[in-house]
């Protein structure tokens, strides 16, 4: 077996939680400033947001995304359709959201970053999240996908077209086996009150990607927000540490963007990758003068694991 390449050097991420309408010319500013190297988008633009989408598809940092359930919101289900704002005959917002990404939408799919030994493979694109097959028909339309036994074979089939043996993996909601509380990174927490909402396909996919020797050192995503709905009193866990060491970041800060005394605050997720190990997550707040105000360490690995 050939020896493994890990990623060459150190690499700041910025991780863009679900954005629901919420992107502005000043977050594109914002990346510059905070020094970024990639950002991975985790979906949510909005409910078939073109013009978000056409705004984050025109950044020029190195960037990569995945659509979610939200962004076929008028296309995926019958009582989306019946609330479709266009006419579906004439015009297809989904297709042009995928077509505005073009190559950086790695739902279902790879995007190889050879000048960092690093691929990002995407989960499946417009999840809805939980354990039943959801929005089937755009899977199977769009996909040919028609399971969750499917989709995990179409997931691991980008990673085995992978450049690199460094895997990122980029979903809207995260995979199942983070736990089953409320609280937890993809806990249900409406009624009734927990089980685990994570994607069962997605999970089965990461450990076949370990199977085959491949090293991950980040899964990140979103969906399921850190404000959880049956209590004001604590926020929905955002990191979770695999025995294997795959940091497991959920980055849904939402609303995504506040206003404070007038000033407008920007949250990213920023994630320090180093020689292939995650050293650092943190939620940061950006202030006026593109200024981080706040920083909250979701995760640091001690001295002797970086």
């Amino acid at each position: 077996m050939t020896s493994q390449k890990k990623p060459s050097q150190t690499l700041k991420i910025a991780v863009v939680g679900d954005i629901h309408d919420q992107w502005e010319v000043d977050d594109a500013i914002a990346l510059k400033h905070l020094g970024v190297d990639l950002v991975l988008f985790v979906g949510d633009f909005g409910n078939e947001s073109v013009e978000v989408v056409r705004a984050i598809a025109s950044i020029d940092i190195p960037k990569a995304a995945v659509m979610g359930n939200h962004d076929a919101w008028y296309t995926a289900t019958e009582w989306g359709r019946k609330k479709c704002p266009y006419d579906r005959t004439k015009e297809d917002w989904v297709q042009e959201q995928l077509d505005l990404l073009g190559t950086a939408h790695v739902g279902y799919s790879q995007l190889d970053f050879p000048q960092w030994n690093l691929t990002v493979v995407g989960g499946r694109p417009f999840t809805w999240g939980g354990p039943e097959w959801r929005f089937a028909d755009i899977c199977k339309e769009r996909y040919g996908v028609t399971n969750l036994e499917e989709s995990a074979a179409k997931i691991l089939a980008a990673v085995k077209s992978a450049a690199s043996d460094a895997i990122i993996f980029l979903g809207h909601n995260g995979p199942s086996g983070l736990g089953d509380r409320p609280e937890d990174p993809c806990g249900k927490d409406w009624h009734p009150i927990g089980g685990d909402f994570g994607d069962p396909d997605f999970a089965a996919a990461i450990s076949q990607t370990l199977t085959i020797g491949k090293t991950i050192p980040l899964v990140t995503f979103g969906h399921m927000h850190h404000n959880l709905r049956h209590t004001k009193k604590e926020l929905r866990k955002s990191v979770f540490k695999s025995p294997e060491g795959t940091i497991y970041l959920n980055a849904a800060s939402v609303p995504r963007i506040i206003e404070n005394e007038g000033h407008k605050q920007r949250n990213f997720s920023i994630i320090h990758l180093e020689a292939g190990v995650v050293t650092k997550a943190a939620l940061v707040w950006v202030g006026k003068d593109f200024q981080v105000i706040s920083e909250e360490i979701l995760y640091a690995a001690s001295p002797s694991e970086s």
